[in-house]
């Protein structure tokens, strides 16, 4: 990847009947965090951490956004589903993940395929990355997070 990923003016369509850009939320910490399907286990799990943690984000003045190549109307239905209070962008034509290198080539039940890799990235209240995680395994990641957001108060 040449250059660290930021805080774009891309908007796309989110969850709520909205659009929203990466830089809209530039001003406070954001985690966004970048995830492969809606309505999937280890999705579910995940979105469900960063849901179950939301006021302790909130509290160290921190934004959640998770993006998936899902549509905005799976995202909104997702989001409902399980209570999610952050939006959910849709990035139907791969425009963020491409631009954050999440883009991997998979094995699915023998298959080669490309996906996103589950991957997240946490940037400071002036737009700059300061942590990313690749490859990420769900169990114990977001209080990895979170922990990282603290450090930014």
């Amino acid at each position: 990847m040449s250059s660290a990923p930021t805080l774009s003016n891309t908007r796309l369509p989110a969850s709520g009947e909205r659009d929203l850009a990466l830089a809209d939320f530039k001003g406070k910490p954001v985690v966004v965090y970048f995830y492969p399907r809606d309505n999937t286990p280890g999705c579910t799990k995940q979105g469900e951490g960063f849901r179950d943690h939301y006021a302790e984000f909130q509290a160290a003045g921190c934004e959640i956004i998770g993006i998936s190549r899902d549509s905005a109307a799976s995202h909104d239905k997702f989001a409902a589903k399980y209570d999610f209070p952050f939006p959910l962008l849709a990035d139907t034509d791969e425009t963020l993940c491409r631009a954050f290198d999440v883009i991997k080539e998979k094995n699915m039940y023998g298959k080669k395929v490309m996906g996103i890799e589950r991957s997240t990235f946490l940037f400071d209240a002036k737009g700059k990355l300061v942590r990313e995680w690749r490859k990420v395994r769900v169990p114990g990641h977001v209080e990895e997070v979170l922990a990282a957001a603290r450090e930014l108060g």
